[in-house]
């Protein structure tokens, strides 16, 4: 069987990209543009629009998206269900379509999370947990019937640096879901206290 992974450069996932990609036996590809003629095409953490004329030169194009579709389309699942408090998030593993997160699904799985976890640790655990789903795949695959997406959808906004602001009014308790999905590299939490912009890295004590 032709296996290819296929993720964006210069992003969170793409060198665990590369070491999946040898751990399942897959072609890596940085472009889908480049992927021609295989039968089964993982694209996780790939960041452009795909045409349909595109996906139908492989057999197979599988995306995972962490919530239980159709509801949580959009960005970010994951850090928004955080943010809700959540601490069960399902996984999905669906077919590409033409429409947003569209797809018929395969696979759904839930990632249990402690709920203290910060930036770095979630990252690693989604990872390893996409990886998960696509092994799953290719154990039951050939023998997999995918199902329509049923019930009502919903959609996430994508977030942005600016999405990291602290409230100072409010207590760390009440903003820790915030802190842990920041990123003290990228974007890490911040505050504004007399005119002053102040930023906030959190660590875990070893």
């Amino acid at each position: 069987m032709k296996i290819a992974l296929v993720t964006s450069p210069k992003q969170w996932f793409y060198e665990k990209a590369l070491e999946f990609a040898k751990r399942l036996g897959a072609d890596f590809f940085d472009a889908y543009e480049k992927v021609r003629g295989y039968e089964v095409v993982f694209i996780l953490s790939y960041h452009k629009i795909i045409s349909p004329n595109l996906l139908s030169l492989n057999q197979h194009n599988l995306i995972i998206h962490a919530s239980k579709l159709p509801q949580g389309k959009g960005w970010s699942p994951m850090f928004h269900q955080i943010l809700e408090g959540k601490n069960d998030i399902v996984f999905t593993l669906f077919e590409a379509g033409v429409g947003v997160d569209s797809g018929d699904i395969y696979l759904q799985k839930t990632l249990k999370l402690r709920g203290d976890e910060l930036y770095e640790e979630l990252r690693a655990k989604q990872a390893f947990f996409s990886l998960e789903l696509c092994e799953d795949f290719l154990k039951l695959y050939p023998n997999l019937k995918p199902k329509k997406q049923s019930g009502v959808e919903s959609f996430y906004p994508k977030r942005s640096p600016k999405d990291s602001e602290l409230n100072i009014d409010k207590s760390l308790k009440e903003q820790f879901n915030l802190l842990r999905i920041c990123s003290n590299e990228d974007f890490p939490a911040f505050f504004y206290h007399k005119g002053k912009k102040f930023v906030l890295k959190i660590y875990e004590e070893i």
